[in-house]
């Protein structure tokens, strides 16, 4: 390796840990890897971007560099070269430009070590937005995949995408949903399963991504377990339940219990998970008339899955060490909340008022304003996501960081591969009834 490449790799790879890796800080967002001009496998590829001293660094869209080529003379490129990056805080703040972001080498990973620290934080749900959408594309991609729409389902399947168009948290995939549902009767007319056919268009429903073409992304941030097998969908299903309830107007209310009961009980896959939720659905007598009724009966309902499933793990140590079920919120995160203790029966005495206060500003302000802080959406850019990558030219050893991306460019790149959302904001009205959308 050159004393050039040897003194610049600590600066190169400090930023590359923020974004890539086991302990990256900001997971899905930039990949980085490197290609070794110095190995005669790479002499063609590097000739194709005229990489002519050591290190070099491009910047460009992926589809650019797999097959593509760079000159340094050529007056239009969809690649660049990255001339003021020397350090490791000149080559962050030279992305942050691109991007448009604010991201810092002191940036601390989003931490599932230490619950009692986790609980007390409340800024941690801002990263949960990332679940959310994760958590929504995941479930469809087992509905569709799984073809769990049924005669009996269709309808309910429709309604909850009526909640999703006015008031899922991310607005990619608010866009996402609306174009299902306005294809949704194409894709599964009333008459669909009376057929003999019952051929769906493949490619229509491939192109149906519901949170844009970067989501699922195989990974969890807030809703990170321990354990492989804890946490995970089920919480970044629980956040997006929440964050619908605390979106909602009065006149709503009802629509969306509705809705997000007949959604579970017919397409969430656990069997057991779905018949003890629908059983608690079908212990409510009365109408919603009010928003806070409602977000306070998904609250409560939470906390009794969580007390009854907290004695199950305990019981067969399945439960996630380090994130075990507790009672939400904590007295750390929302002291008001709490009235008092009723030791005769066991149980918190709950200011409702405080804890709905709690939910909304936690499900509804907090989380949506990570999109606001980054300027991720709401300009007048696309959507969908521009994708770009850095390529460094060193002579060093090949190191992948990022085995998907490397393959793809002859397993040997390093680059980075930043993923950033924009859409604008439309008004879209699928409920029966008025409501208002939210400007998220």
């Amino acid at each position: 390796m050159c004393p050039a490449c040897r003194n610049y790799k600590p600066h190169y790879e400090k930023v590359a840990r923020l974004f890539n890796g086991p302990d990256a800080v900001h997971p899905g967002i930039i990949l980085m890897t490197r290609v070794d001009c110095a190995s005669k496998i790479n002499n063609k590829l590097c000739d194709k971007f005229s990489v002519g001293h050591y290190p070099m660094l491009f910047w460009g869209h992926p589809p650019k560099f797999v097959g593509g080529s760079w000159e340094p003379k050529q007056e239009k490129s969809d690649i660049s070269v990255i001339d003021d990056a020397r350090t490791a805080d000149r080559l962050l703040n030279w992305i942050n430009k691109q991007l448009g972001s604010s991201f810092g080498l002191d940036d601390q990973k989003f931490g599932n070590e230490h619950l009692s620290s986790n609980i007390s934080d409340f800024g941690q749900i801002v990263k949960a937005i990332y679940d959310v959408e994760e958590a929504t594309s995941t479930a469809f991609d087992i509905i569709l995949g799984h073809k769990m729409i049924k005669p009996e389902s269709r309808v309910s399947l429709i309604k909850f995408l009526q909640l999703l168009v006015a008031h899922h948290p991310s607005m990619r995939c608010r866009k996402g949903s609306a174009k299902l549902l306005m294809s949704f009767d194409d894709l599964y007319p009333t008459d669909f399963w009376s057929t003999n056919e019952q051929e769906i268009d493949e490619v229509s429903l491939s192109n149906l991504q519901i949170c844009g073409k970067d989501v699922p992304r195989g990974q969890w941030i807030f809703c990170r377990g321990s354990k492989n097998d804890t946490r995970g969908f089920s919480c970044g299903l629980w956040v997006l339940l929440h964050s619908l309830s605390v979106r909602i107007e009065d006149g709503e209310s009802q629509f969306a219990f509705n809705a997000t009961c007949d959604f579970v009980y017919n397409f969430f896959i656990c069997e057991e998970c779905r018949q003890h939720f629908y059983k608690m659905c079908s212990s409510v007598s009365s109408t919603f008339h009010k928003a806070q009724d409602y977000a306070l009966w998904l609250w409560s309902t939470h906390n009794q899955v969580n007390d009854r499933l907290s004695k199950e793990e305990a019981s067969l140590g399945t439960g996630d060490p380090e994130f075990p079920k507790t009672i939400w919120p904590p007295k750390q995160l929302c002291p008001s909340c709490y009235l008092g203790y009723d030791y005769r029966n066991k149980k918190i005495e709950w200011n409702q008022d405080e804890v709905y206060k709690f939910l909304t500003n936690y499900y509804g302000k907090t989380l949506a304003s990570l999109y606001r802080d980054k300027n991720i959406v709401g300009n007048d850019r696309t959507d969908g996501g521009a994708e770009d990558l850095i390529v460094e030219a060193t002579n060093a050893v090949v190191v992948p960081l990022g085995a998907a991306l490397a393959i793809a460019i002859a397993s040997c790149a390093f680059g980075a591969l930043a993923c950033y959302w924009r859409s604008q904001q439309k008004s879209r009205k699928y409920f029966r009834h008025p409501h208002s959308s939210k400007s998220i």
